[in-house]
């Protein structure tokens, strides 16, 4: 039961009270009574019609409750479907993106682990070039295998010549064989490599000068001994290389010791690293090719005389054999003449037909007149 109904209830009670205590006065209270019980049944129905229309009213909103509800329960699943749906392509987006990083991550770590190897190979390598290169022969002997390298390929095995023998019994470490000019030019390694290194490790300004003589008197020394040993007036050129197997020597001389780079020029020794090596090496090789193109230039021109000797005589024989062949020309021509005439004399000889009364003595009597041939 409803508020409204409870005070209407409540209403009538004390209407009712009313109406018993006025009866209860006399009868003059009567008629007030009989209003009172008629205001009551009126009151009755105006309560009875409210309730009509209060159920009326709540049937309509239990109605239209149930109909929200189902929107809404219809709405919510609608989105809690599409919800799930996003979860579920996001979380198989994310499982498909995390595999894929996983596999990246697998083959970088197995790079990782290669490139690993490699540089511990590589430091052991380091090591042993360390040991060569401390020690002088070793040390001698690498930079004579770069220098083999470089030459064997860079120039054609005719052009040197390794470990020869000069005539003031002095052994070079190659021998480059070029014609004249310029002649044979001998290419010497040399690596002063200890007191390059007590260059660059020098802490202050009196280490840093010893090491600065030390390493000018070496290249002197290698230079005099090139420009001495393998600078032979009729045997060699005029001038000799010194190979430096190391590209940071080679700068460091040219950047801070120009005095003995211009010393080794007046004593035509050419100081070259590896790269400008095999620069000059390239030159020698077009001059190689250009020389042999020379030798080759002479046969070539004997040759091409020959052959227009030979076109010569094979001019001569064509035209012999065009009379010949002008000869049997004419003669076919004849042939033709003459069979053509004897066809058309077979031809009326056919055409000659036997009748009665002719005669063919008459006929042969007189025979039309025949062309002479040619």
């Amino acid at each position: 039961m409803d508020t409204i109904t409870i005070i209407l209830a409540v209403a009538l009670v004390a209407v009712g009270g009313v109406a018993v205590f006025a009866l209860g006065r006399g009868g003059t209270l009567r008629a007030a009574a009989d209003r009172t019980n008629s205001e009551i049944i009126r009151m009755a129905e105006l309560i009875a019609a409210g309730q009509n229309d209060l159920a009326g009213r709540l049937a309509t909103i239990t109605e239209t409750s149930a109909a929200a509800q189902t929107a809404l329960t219809k709405t919510l699943n609608e989105r809690l479907d599409a919800v799930s749906k996003r979860l579920g392509d996001s979380l198989e987006a994310s499982s498909e993106k995390s595999g894929k990083t996983m596999n990246d991550l697998r083959e970088r770590l197995v790079k990782i682990d290669v490139a690993q190897k490699n540089i511990a190979e590589l430091s052991s390598q380091v090591v042993s070039l360390q040991d060569v290169l401390s020690n002088k022969q070793a040390r001698g002997a690498f930079g004579e295998i770069q220098l083999n390298d470089i030459i064997v390929d860079a120039l054609p095995p005719s052009a040197y010549q390794f470990q020869a023998t000069l005539g003031n019994n002095s052994r070079c470490d190659c021998l480059l064989t070029l014609p004249n000019p310029p002649g044979a030019i001998v290419i010497d390694a040399k690596f002063p490599l200890e007191s390059y290194r007590s260059l660059r490790n020098a802490e202050n300004d009196a280490e840093r000068t010893l090491a600065t003589r030390a390493f000018k008197a070496d290249m002197l020394k290698h230079i005099n001994d090139i420009a001495g040993k393998y600078i032979l007036p009729g045997e060699t050129a005029e001038s000799a290389f010194l190979f430096l197997p190391s590209e940071a020597v080679y700068a460091e001389l040219h950047a801070n010791f120009t005095d003995v780079v211009e010393k080794s020029y007046k004593a035509r020794v050419w100081i070259v690293s590896p790269s400008t090596l095999m620069a000059v090496l390239i030159t020698i090789r077009a001059v190689l090719k250009d020389v042999n193109m020379r030798e080759q230039a002479g046969v070539i021109q004997k040759e091409v005389l020959s052959l227009i000797e030979d076109v010569g005589r094979l001019e001569k024989r064509v035209k012999n054999l065009q009379k010949h062949f002008n000869s049997a020309n004419d003669d076919i021509r004849d042939i033709t003449i003459s069979t053509q005439k004897i066809t058309s004399r077979a031809v009326r000889i056919e055409e000659v037909q036997l009748e009665d009364g002719d005669s063919p003595a008459a006929e042969l009597e007189a025979p039309p007149p025949i062309e002479a041939d040619g």
